[in-house]
């Protein structure tokens, strides 16, 4: 598939901090000029399981999507992430859709989580679906106040979870998807999930999707809740 480059002046970024740690958090509304192409070749594709973690199936994302991601946004993340680098790659990329229904999941998919402890490694989510399918939350958490886990923090985040273990407010599998606050967390931030729109985050923030009673499980793309889920690393 090929995207037109010259269309990308139609993109509207906004540069938001969030929490008490102030952590950025990059919208950027209209991202590609032709969503609607993404979408076609995800039906086209075949989406698996493949992590224990991700509450649904994927398929990789076409090569020219992450080349026009780099054309685009590469300068505006390398400053406004303060990166101390000149140039990004990706470790992943996928099409995604959730298709676990909320009785299913584990007790990690039933919290807010982060995906590594290095502050410099980055997350992407682009929302290519239509109606009230949720967005993306993120959250502090009460008996820590943290909001992100780096190495630092790492070892009194996990004791602190391992002590809710036996507590009275740990998840229960009828509780589903995190949605809003909870007595274990709080919801600093919740960015909709708007069709075309893209955010980008640290990968070491605590976060989920907003998955509600609205959200369509189907593993269609056309009708399910596609996204295109990028790790951007420093390269």
């Amino acid at each position: 598939m090929s995207i037109n480059y010259q269309l990308i002046t139609v993109m509207q970024i906004s540069r938001l901090k969030i929490g008490h740690e102030q952590s950025p958090l990059l919208v950027v509304d209209n991202f590609v000029p032709a969503p609607q192409s993404l979408i076609d070749y995800a039906a086209s594709q075949t989406f698996l399981a493949n992590s224990p973690y991700y509450p649904g199936i994927r398929a990789a994302a076409p090569a020219a999507y992450r080349q026009f991601m780099l054309h685009s946004l590469q300068d505006t993340l390398l400053e406004f992430f303060q990166l101390p680098a000149t140039t990004l790659g990706f470790s992943v990329c996928h099409l995604s859709l959730v298709t676990t229904p909320p009785e299913q999941l584990k007790l990690l998919q039933r919290i807010p989580h982060f995906d590594t402890t290095e502050q410099h490694a980055l997350a992407a989510v682009h929302y290519l679906f239509q109606g009230a399918q949720g967005g993306t939350a993120f959250y502090r958490h009460r008996k820590t106040g943290f909001e992100c886990i780096d190495e630092s923090r790492t070892l009194d985040y996990y004791r602190a979870l391992e002590a809710e273990n036996n507590g009275p407010h740990l998840p229960k599998v009828s509780d589903g998807y995190i949605q809003g606050d909870t007595p274990l967390f709080e919801q600093i931030a919740v960015q909709p999930g708007v069709f075309n729109r893209l955010i980008v985050y640290r990968r070491h923030a605590l976060h989920s999707g907003v998955i509600t009673q609205d959200t369509n499980l189907s593993a269609d793309p056309r009708l399910g809740r596609l996204t295109i889920s990028s790790f951007i690393d420093l390269s």
